[in-house]
């Protein structure tokens, strides 16, 4: 049998080294590309169409999520499993919608990586257990739109309603309206909970 040919991308050299390492040990797989962004995976792919694709999902420039659009856009039978250091939901939800076929911690990837390389090789998905359930109580929840989720970022770096509407151009009564409809998505008390709840779901960053 032919060895599973495997891409990695990631934008901090010491971890492509590792995953390299890992991929070379076994006899069963080889590493046929590297990339360190989003734009470089997507030639990358063109060129050596690996059978499995390691993509961080938080990178420089063109992040892994749009990436893995791009790639899946143009291949749809590319396998990608996204790798990440949060344990958001929010960036889960984005990586299956955009056709992901696994998501790993990178915290997991001693443990998980080359079962899921296989896995993912053999047509499996793979979601760490924790996540899928964090996954499913979500599903039916409604997500924050683009102008929400700009306003509560916004929010997040200490700005008034009134600062918020001048700089989105808005009358500071839409903020005050996007503000309740946040807390009552996010279920949260206050401008503060909301926040602390976008960024432990990986909804906005700081």
């Amino acid at each position: 049998m032919s060895p599973i040919r495997v891409m990695t991308v990631d934008d901090h050299p010491m971890l492509r080294e590792g995953l390299a390492g890992a991929i070379a040990a076994q006899p069963d797989m080889c590493l046929v590309a590297e990339a360190q962004d989003g734009l470089e995976a997507i030639e990358a792919f063109r060129r050596h169409r690996p059978d499995v694709t390691l993509m961080d999902v938080r990178m420089r420039g063109l992040d892994g999520i749009a990436a893995l659009q791009a790639i899946r856009a143009e291949f749809p039978c590319a396998r990608v499993v996204m790798l990440s250091s949060f344990r958001g939901d929010a960036q889960l939800m984005q990586a299956m919608q955009a056709g992901a076929a696994g998501y790993l911690l990178k915290e997991s990837l001693r443990k998980e990586l080359l079962e899921t390389i296989r896995l993912v090789h053999g047509g499996g998905r793979r979601i760490p257990p924790d996540l899928a359930i964090q996954l499913a109580e979500r599903m039916a929840d409604e997500p924050l739109t683009e102008r929400e989720t700009t306003v509560l970022r916004l929010v997040a770096d200490g700005r008034s309603n009134k600062r918020i509407g001048g700089q989105l151009d808005i009358a500071e009564g839409t903020v005050k309206a996007h503000m309740k409809n946040i807390l009552g998505k996010l279920a949260a008390s206050d401008r503060t909970h909301a926040v602390t709840i976008a960024l432990r779901r990986g909804i906005i960053e700081l």
